[in-house]
Protein backbone atom coordinates (compact mmCIF):
# COMPACT_ATOMS: atom_id res chain seq x y z
CA UNK A 1 0.00 0.00 0.00
CA UNK A 2 2.97 2.52 -0.50
CA UNK A 3 1.19 4.23 -3.38
CA UNK A 4 -1.35 5.53 -0.68
CA UNK A 5 1.32 7.55 0.94
CA UNK A 6 4.26 10.13 -0.03
CA UNK A 7 5.94 9.37 -3.48
CA UNK A 8 10.13 9.39 -3.12
CA UNK A 9 12.28 12.37 -4.89
CA UNK A 10 12.43 11.05 -8.31
CA UNK A 11 8.22 11.60 -8.31
CA UNK A 12 8.16 14.70 -6.73
CA UNK A 13 6.42 16.09 -9.10
CA UNK A 14 7.13 19.55 -11.16
CA UNK A 15 9.94 21.92 -10.58
CA UNK A 16 9.81 25.07 -8.83
CA UNK A 17 10.84 26.98 -12.35
CA UNK A 18 7.47 25.04 -13.48
CA UNK A 19 5.83 25.99 -11.25
CA UNK A 20 6.79 30.14 -11.55
CA UNK A 21 6.32 29.72 -15.48
CA UNK A 22 2.36 28.42 -14.50
CA UNK A 23 2.30 31.48 -12.09
CA UNK A 24 3.90 33.54 -14.82
CA UNK A 25 1.02 32.94 -17.06
CA UNK A 26 -1.88 33.85 -15.07
CA UNK A 27 -2.99 37.33 -13.59
CA UNK A 28 -2.79 38.12 -10.11
CA UNK A 29 -6.67 38.72 -9.98
CA UNK A 30 -8.03 35.21 -10.32
CA UNK A 31 -10.88 34.35 -12.61
CA UNK A 32 -11.41 31.33 -11.51
CA UNK A 33 -9.37 28.35 -9.93
CA UNK A 34 -11.35 25.27 -11.38
CA UNK A 35 -9.22 22.52 -12.03
CA UNK A 36 -8.73 21.15 -15.45
CA UNK A 37 -10.47 17.37 -16.45
CA UNK A 38 -7.54 16.44 -14.43
CA UNK A 39 -7.99 17.73 -11.55
CA UNK A 40 -4.74 19.99 -11.13
CA UNK A 41 -4.94 23.77 -10.19
CA UNK A 42 -1.72 24.54 -12.65
CA UNK A 43 1.12 22.14 -11.04
CA UNK A 44 -0.53 21.55 -7.92
CA UNK A 45 -3.70 18.68 -7.38
CA UNK A 46 -4.24 15.79 -9.67
CA UNK A 47 -4.61 11.39 -8.62
CA UNK A 48 -1.66 9.94 -7.10
CA UNK A 49 -3.65 6.65 -5.89
CA UNK A 50 -3.68 3.19 -6.05
CA UNK A 51 -5.44 1.83 -9.29
CA UNK A 52 -7.72 0.47 -7.02
CA UNK A 53 -9.09 3.37 -6.20
CA UNK A 54 -9.03 5.52 -9.83
CA UNK A 55 -12.45 4.02 -10.85
CA UNK A 56 -14.48 5.05 -7.44
CA UNK A 57 -12.81 8.30 -7.97
CA UNK A 58 -13.86 8.46 -11.03
CA UNK A 59 -17.31 7.44 -10.24
CA UNK A 60 -17.51 9.64 -7.18
CA UNK A 61 -16.47 12.64 -9.87
CA UNK A 62 -19.28 11.79 -11.95
CA UNK A 63 -22.01 11.38 -9.25
CA UNK A 64 -20.69 14.69 -7.85
CA UNK A 65 -21.49 16.57 -11.12
CA UNK A 66 -24.61 14.87 -11.55
CA UNK A 67 -25.86 16.10 -8.38
CA UNK A 68 -24.27 19.61 -9.15
CA UNK A 69 -26.89 19.72 -12.17
CA UNK A 70 -29.64 18.08 -10.14
CA UNK A 71 -32.10 20.98 -8.62
CA UNK A 72 -33.32 18.21 -6.19
CA UNK A 73 -30.23 17.55 -4.52
CA UNK A 74 -29.76 21.08 -4.36
CA UNK A 75 -32.77 21.71 -2.34
CA UNK A 76 -31.97 18.47 -0.11
CA UNK A 77 -28.25 19.62 0.41
CA UNK A 78 -29.47 23.45 1.02
CA UNK A 79 -32.70 21.70 3.35
CA UNK A 80 -30.01 20.00 5.75
CA UNK A 81 -28.28 23.24 5.96
CA UNK A 82 -30.69 25.47 7.23
CA UNK A 83 -32.96 22.87 9.16
CA UNK A 84 -30.04 20.70 10.84
CA UNK A 85 -27.30 22.43 10.97
CA UNK A 86 -28.32 26.03 11.80
CA UNK A 87 -27.40 27.67 8.57
CA UNK A 88 -27.02 30.85 8.14
CA UNK A 89 -24.59 31.22 10.44
CA UNK A 90 -23.95 35.01 12.36
CA UNK A 91 -21.63 37.93 10.98
CA UNK A 92 -20.51 39.28 14.48
CA UNK A 93 -19.24 42.39 14.89
CA UNK A 94 -16.59 41.65 17.51
CA UNK A 95 -16.54 45.52 19.46
CA UNK A 96 -14.25 45.16 22.12
CA UNK A 97 -11.76 42.85 19.91
CA UNK A 98 -11.70 45.91 17.75
CA UNK A 99 -11.45 48.51 20.36
CA UNK A 100 -8.77 46.51 21.71
CA UNK A 101 -6.66 46.24 18.36
CA UNK A 102 -7.62 50.06 17.87
CA UNK A 103 -9.09 49.21 14.77
CA UNK A 104 -9.83 47.47 12.25
CA UNK A 105 -13.56 46.76 12.39
CA UNK A 106 -14.07 43.13 12.66
CA UNK A 107 -16.33 40.68 11.82
CA UNK A 108 -16.60 37.00 13.35
CA UNK A 109 -18.36 34.43 10.78
CA UNK A 110 -19.85 32.05 13.38
CA UNK A 111 -19.33 29.34 12.24
CA UNK A 112 -18.73 27.85 15.79
CA UNK A 113 -22.16 28.09 16.10
CA UNK A 114 -23.29 25.39 13.55
CA UNK A 115 -24.55 22.34 14.88
CA UNK A 116 -21.52 20.02 16.18
CA UNK A 117 -19.14 22.82 16.57
CA UNK A 118 -17.38 23.31 13.69
CA UNK A 119 -17.75 24.41 9.90
CA UNK A 120 -16.89 20.44 9.09
CA UNK A 121 -20.56 19.69 8.89
CA UNK A 122 -21.43 21.65 5.99
CA UNK A 123 -18.93 19.37 4.01
CA UNK A 124 -19.96 16.27 5.81
CA UNK A 125 -23.78 16.55 4.53
CA UNK A 126 -22.47 17.05 1.17
CA UNK A 127 -20.86 14.17 1.10
CA UNK A 128 -23.36 12.13 2.91
CA UNK A 129 -26.04 12.72 0.20
CA UNK A 130 -23.21 11.62 -2.77
CA UNK A 131 -23.26 8.56 -0.61
CA UNK A 132 -26.74 7.99 -0.29
CA UNK A 133 -27.38 8.36 -3.99
CA UNK A 134 -24.40 5.85 -4.70
CA UNK A 135 -26.20 3.47 -2.68
CA UNK A 136 -23.54 3.20 0.20
CA UNK A 137 -23.88 1.72 2.98
CA UNK A 138 -21.30 2.55 5.18
CA UNK A 139 -18.74 5.85 5.15
CA UNK A 140 -15.00 6.70 6.83
CA UNK A 141 -13.79 9.40 7.38
CA UNK A 142 -9.93 10.97 9.16
CA UNK A 143 -9.97 13.20 11.89
CA UNK A 144 -7.32 15.18 13.71
CA UNK A 145 -8.92 17.75 16.19
CA UNK A 146 -12.59 15.37 16.00
CA UNK A 147 -14.29 18.28 14.56
CA UNK A 148 -14.83 16.16 11.04
CA UNK A 149 -14.94 13.03 12.85
CA UNK A 150 -17.77 14.09 15.39
CA UNK A 151 -19.28 15.80 11.99
CA UNK A 152 -19.22 12.05 9.84
CA UNK A 153 -20.74 10.26 12.89
CA UNK A 154 -23.57 12.96 13.20
CA UNK A 155 -24.69 12.15 9.70
CA UNK A 156 -24.16 8.63 9.43
CA UNK A 157 -26.23 8.42 12.15
CA UNK A 158 -29.11 10.78 10.97
CA UNK A 159 -28.82 8.72 7.91
CA UNK A 160 -28.22 5.06 9.18
CA UNK A 161 -25.01 4.61 8.14
CA UNK A 162 -22.14 2.68 9.92
CA UNK A 163 -19.60 5.02 10.45
CA UNK A 164 -15.78 4.17 11.28
CA UNK A 165 -13.46 7.29 12.15
CA UNK A 166 -9.99 6.95 12.32
CA UNK A 167 -7.64 8.71 14.29
CA UNK A 168 -4.01 9.15 15.53
CA UNK A 169 -3.62 7.97 19.09
CA UNK A 170 -1.63 11.04 19.90
CA UNK A 171 -5.29 13.38 18.56
CA UNK A 172 -7.05 10.96 20.68
CA UNK A 173 -6.15 11.56 24.21
CA UNK A 174 -5.57 15.27 23.19
CA UNK A 175 -9.32 15.48 21.65
CA UNK A 176 -10.86 13.08 23.96
CA UNK A 177 -13.60 14.72 24.10
CA UNK A 178 -14.81 14.56 20.70
CA UNK A 179 -14.15 11.14 20.62
CA UNK A 180 -16.50 10.00 23.37
CA UNK A 181 -18.63 12.25 21.28
CA UNK A 182 -18.22 9.89 17.97
CA UNK A 183 -19.27 6.67 20.14
CA UNK A 184 -22.31 8.57 21.88
CA UNK A 185 -23.08 8.47 18.25
CA UNK A 186 -22.65 4.55 17.25
CA UNK A 187 -19.43 5.27 15.09
CA UNK A 188 -16.57 3.14 15.62
CA UNK A 189 -13.17 5.01 16.60
CA UNK A 190 -10.15 3.36 15.55
CA UNK A 191 -6.91 4.78 17.43
CA UNK A 192 -3.98 4.65 14.73
CA UNK A 193 -0.73 3.89 16.87
CA UNK A 194 1.46 3.77 13.59
CA UNK A 195 4.20 6.72 12.53
CA UNK A 196 3.64 9.88 14.52
CA UNK A 197 0.04 8.95 15.56
CA UNK A 198 -1.69 11.98 14.49
CA UNK A 199 -3.71 13.16 11.49
CA UNK A 200 -1.05 12.07 7.97
CA UNK A 201 -1.28 8.29 9.90
CA UNK A 202 -4.98 8.15 9.96
CA UNK A 203 -5.23 9.42 6.50
CA UNK A 204 -3.36 6.73 5.57
CA UNK A 205 -5.53 3.81 7.54
CA UNK A 206 -8.88 5.75 6.11
CA UNK A 207 -7.36 5.15 2.45
CA UNK A 208 -6.55 1.18 3.32
CA UNK A 209 -9.85 0.84 4.39
CA UNK A 210 -11.49 2.52 1.48
CA UNK A 211 -9.44 0.38 -0.86
CA UNK A 212 -10.84 -2.77 0.95
CA UNK A 213 -14.19 -1.73 1.74
CA UNK A 214 -14.67 -0.02 -2.34
CA UNK A 215 -18.06 -1.65 -3.52
CA UNK A 216 -19.81 -0.80 0.07
CA UNK A 217 -17.82 2.58 1.64
CA UNK A 218 -18.07 6.38 0.57
CA UNK A 219 -14.64 8.01 2.43
CA UNK A 220 -15.67 11.64 3.71
CA UNK A 221 -12.58 13.22 3.39
CA UNK A 222 -12.81 16.12 5.54
CA UNK A 223 -10.69 19.02 3.96
CA UNK A 224 -9.82 20.57 0.87
CA UNK A 225 -7.24 17.76 -0.01
CA UNK A 226 -6.51 14.36 -1.18
CA UNK A 227 -7.25 13.39 -4.76
CA UNK A 228 -9.52 14.63 -7.67
CA UNK A 229 -12.12 15.39 -7.33
CA UNK A 230 -12.37 15.96 -3.49
CA UNK A 231 -10.86 19.54 -3.52
CA UNK A 232 -13.00 20.96 -5.78
CA UNK A 233 -15.92 19.11 -3.96
CA UNK A 234 -15.12 19.73 -0.12
CA UNK A 235 -14.36 23.42 -1.55
CA UNK A 236 -17.84 23.78 -3.45
CA UNK A 237 -20.13 22.26 -0.28
CA UNK A 238 -17.77 24.94 1.88
CA UNK A 239 -18.23 28.20 0.11
CA UNK A 240 -21.62 28.63 1.55
CA UNK A 241 -18.99 30.20 4.48
CA UNK A 242 -18.49 32.88 2.03
CA UNK A 243 -21.36 33.16 0.04
CA UNK A 244 -23.11 34.31 3.23
CA UNK A 245 -20.12 36.39 4.86
CA UNK A 246 -20.49 37.98 1.13
CA UNK A 247 -24.05 39.22 1.49
CA UNK A 248 -23.93 39.71 4.92
CA UNK A 249 -21.21 42.59 4.56
CA UNK A 250 -23.15 43.91 1.78
CA UNK A 251 -26.11 44.23 4.28
CA UNK A 252 -24.04 45.70 7.22
CA UNK A 253 -21.52 48.19 5.91
CA UNK A 254 -22.84 48.32 2.12
CA UNK A 255 -19.35 47.43 1.28
CA UNK A 256 -17.14 44.62 0.82
CA UNK A 257 -13.99 44.25 3.36
CA UNK A 258 -11.03 44.96 3.07
CA UNK A 259 -9.45 41.79 4.44
CA UNK A 260 -10.36 38.14 4.84
CA UNK A 261 -8.51 35.77 7.40
CA UNK A 262 -8.90 32.21 7.67
CA UNK A 263 -6.59 29.55 9.13
CA UNK A 264 -5.33 27.29 7.21
CA UNK A 265 -4.74 23.12 8.00
CA UNK A 266 -5.80 21.15 4.71
CA UNK A 267 -7.58 24.41 4.14
CA UNK A 268 -11.46 24.02 3.54
CA UNK A 269 -12.75 26.88 6.21
CA UNK A 270 -10.26 28.99 4.51
CA UNK A 271 -11.11 28.13 0.64
CA UNK A 272 -14.78 28.53 1.88
CA UNK A 273 -14.30 31.70 2.76
CA UNK A 274 -12.04 32.83 0.15
CA UNK A 275 -13.58 31.61 -2.81
CA UNK A 276 -16.65 33.81 -3.99
CA UNK A 277 -14.80 37.09 -3.67
CA UNK A 278 -11.71 35.93 -5.44
CA UNK A 279 -12.75 38.18 -8.71
CA UNK A 280 -12.93 41.27 -5.72
CA UNK A 281 -9.18 42.98 -6.37
CA UNK A 282 -10.16 44.94 -3.37
CA UNK A 283 -10.57 42.48 -0.95
CA UNK A 284 -7.41 41.02 0.73
CA UNK A 285 -7.02 37.66 2.11
CA UNK A 286 -4.49 36.01 4.71
CA UNK A 287 -4.52 32.56 5.29
CA UNK A 288 -2.71 31.62 8.68
CA UNK A 289 -1.05 28.47 9.51
CA UNK A 290 0.40 26.53 12.44
CA UNK A 291 3.92 27.93 13.47
CA UNK A 292 3.90 25.38 16.27
CA UNK A 293 7.01 25.92 18.64
CA UNK A 294 9.08 27.54 15.69
CA UNK A 295 10.07 27.40 12.34
CA UNK A 296 12.66 24.32 12.48
CA UNK A 297 12.47 21.32 11.21
CA UNK A 298 9.67 18.63 13.19
CA UNK A 299 8.53 22.07 15.16
CA UNK A 300 5.97 23.45 12.93
CA UNK A 301 3.18 22.58 10.69
CA UNK A 302 3.85 25.62 8.39
CA UNK A 303 4.15 24.32 4.96
CA UNK A 304 4.78 27.86 3.09
CA UNK A 305 7.49 28.53 5.26
CA UNK A 306 9.36 24.97 5.36
CA UNK A 307 7.77 23.38 2.72
CA UNK A 308 8.36 21.98 -1.33
CA UNK A 309 6.65 20.49 -3.93
CA UNK A 310 5.75 16.87 -3.65
CA UNK A 311 3.43 14.21 -3.47
CA UNK A 312 1.54 13.29 -0.27
CA UNK A 313 -1.58 11.07 -0.38
CA UNK A 314 -3.61 11.04 -3.34
CA UNK A 315 -2.68 14.87 -4.40
CA UNK A 316 0.17 17.20 -5.57
CA UNK A 317 1.13 20.55 -3.44
CA UNK A 318 3.71 21.95 -0.85
CA UNK A 319 4.31 19.48 1.85
CA UNK A 320 7.37 19.41 4.63
CA UNK A 321 9.48 16.73 3.27
CA UNK A 322 13.82 16.78 3.75
CA UNK A 323 15.87 16.49 0.68
CA UNK A 324 15.14 12.36 0.31
CA UNK A 325 11.63 13.39 -0.51
CA UNK A 326 10.68 12.15 3.20
CA UNK A 327 7.87 13.63 4.99
CA UNK A 328 9.44 15.54 7.93
CA UNK A 329 7.67 15.14 11.67
CA UNK A 330 4.99 18.26 12.23
CA UNK A 331 3.97 20.07 15.57
CA UNK A 332 1.03 22.13 16.37
CA UNK A 333 -0.90 22.89 19.72
CA UNK A 334 -3.68 22.47 17.46
CA UNK A 335 -4.89 18.58 16.21
CA UNK A 336 -6.41 19.94 13.07
CA UNK A 337 -3.81 22.09 11.84
CA UNK A 338 -0.83 19.63 12.44
CA UNK A 339 -0.52 17.81 9.18
CA UNK A 340 2.08 17.72 6.63
CA UNK A 341 0.69 18.98 3.46
CA UNK A 342 -1.73 22.28 2.38
CA UNK A 343 -4.44 21.95 -0.24
CA UNK A 344 -3.67 21.86 -3.78
CA UNK A 345 -5.71 25.27 -4.53
CA UNK A 346 -4.30 27.05 -1.70
CA UNK A 347 -0.61 26.64 -3.30
CA UNK A 348 -1.87 27.74 -6.40
CA UNK A 349 -4.01 30.84 -4.65
CA UNK A 350 -0.25 31.68 -3.07
CA UNK A 351 1.42 31.21 -6.38
CA UNK A 352 -0.56 33.62 -7.89
CA UNK A 353 -0.14 36.11 -5.35
CA UNK A 354 -3.76 36.66 -5.02
CA UNK A 355 -3.95 34.99 -1.21
CA UNK A 356 -1.15 35.65 1.95
CA UNK A 357 0.08 32.74 4.08
CA UNK A 358 1.62 33.44 7.15
CA UNK A 359 2.06 31.32 10.71
CA UNK A 360 0.90 32.07 14.08
CA UNK A 361 3.47 30.03 16.97
CA UNK A 362 1.49 27.96 19.32
CA UNK A 363 2.01 30.47 22.36
CA UNK A 364 0.53 33.33 19.63
CA UNK A 365 -2.63 30.81 18.93
CA UNK A 366 -3.35 30.00 22.94
CA UNK A 367 -2.90 34.18 23.73
CA UNK A 368 -5.54 34.85 21.41
CA UNK A 369 -8.07 31.94 22.38
CA UNK A 370 -7.30 33.26 25.72
CA UNK A 371 -7.82 37.43 24.38
CA UNK A 372 -11.23 36.30 22.25
CA UNK A 373 -12.56 34.42 25.37
CA UNK A 374 -11.93 37.43 27.73
CA UNK A 375 -12.45 40.22 25.12
CA UNK A 376 -15.68 38.06 23.35
CA UNK A 377 -17.47 36.05 25.74
CA UNK A 378 -16.37 33.06 22.97
CA UNK A 379 -14.40 30.43 23.39
CA UNK A 380 -12.85 29.60 19.76
CA UNK A 381 -11.09 25.82 18.40
CA UNK A 382 -7.33 26.26 18.59
CA UNK A 383 -7.53 25.86 14.56
CA UNK A 384 -9.36 29.17 14.60
CA UNK A 385 -7.02 31.04 17.31
CA UNK A 386 -4.80 30.57 14.79
CA UNK A 387 -6.79 32.78 13.03
CA UNK A 388 -7.50 35.61 15.67
CA UNK A 389 -3.30 35.79 16.33
CA UNK A 390 -3.04 36.63 12.70
CA UNK A 391 -5.76 39.58 12.95
CA UNK A 392 -3.84 40.89 16.10
CA UNK A 393 -0.42 40.94 14.37
CA UNK A 394 -2.12 42.90 11.08
CA UNK A 395 -4.08 45.17 12.56
CA UNK A 396 -1.72 47.48 13.10
CA UNK A 397 -0.89 47.77 10.18
CA UNK A 398 -4.46 48.55 8.82
CA UNK A 399 -6.62 51.72 8.90
CA UNK A 400 -9.58 52.29 11.47
CA UNK A 401 -12.15 52.28 9.00
CA UNK A 402 -10.93 49.06 7.20
CA UNK A 403 -13.55 45.78 7.54
CA UNK A 404 -12.37 42.50 8.40
CA UNK A 405 -13.77 39.10 7.83
CA UNK A 406 -12.07 36.67 10.25
CA UNK A 407 -13.59 32.90 10.14
CA UNK A 408 -14.44 31.61 13.66
CA UNK A 409 -14.62 27.95 12.00
CA UNK A 410 -15.57 26.46 15.09
CA UNK A 411 -15.86 26.25 18.88
CA UNK A 412 -13.07 25.49 21.53
CA UNK A 413 -14.98 23.25 24.33
CA UNK A 414 -12.53 20.42 22.93
CA UNK A 415 -9.84 22.39 23.56
CA UNK A 416 -10.33 23.69 26.75
CA UNK A 417 -8.34 21.12 29.21
CA UNK A 418 -5.60 21.35 26.91
CA UNK A 419 -5.70 25.29 27.04
CA UNK A 420 -6.27 25.37 31.02
CA UNK A 421 -3.19 23.10 31.53
CA UNK A 422 -1.11 25.47 29.65
CA UNK A 423 -2.01 28.63 31.29
CA UNK A 424 -2.07 27.17 34.95
CA UNK A 425 -5.93 27.33 35.07
CA UNK A 426 -6.80 24.84 37.95
CA UNK A 427 -9.77 22.79 38.71
CA UNK A 428 -11.61 23.90 42.14
CA UNK A 429 -11.45 21.39 44.67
Amino acid sequence: MSNCGRVGPGARGLDEALVRGYAHRMSSTVTTTVPDATGHFGPYGGRYVPETLMHPLQELEQEYQRSCEDPAFRREFEYYLTEFCGRPTPLYFAERLTAKLGGPKIYLKREDLLHTGAHKINNSIGQVLLARRMGKTRVIAETGAGQHGVATATVAAMFGLKCVVYMGAVDCERQALNVYRMKMLGAEVVSVKAGQQTLKEAINEAMRDWVTNVRSTHYILGTAYGAHPYPLMVRNFQRVIGDEARQQILEKERRLPDLLVACVGGGSNAIGLFYPFLNDPTVQMLGVEAGGEGIEAGKHAARFQGGSLGVLQGTRSYLLQDEFGQVQLTHSVSAGLDYAAVGPEHAWLRDLKRVEYTYATDDKAVEAFMLLARLEGIVPALESAHAVAGIIERAPKMRKDDIVILNLSGRGDKDVAQVAARVGLEMPK
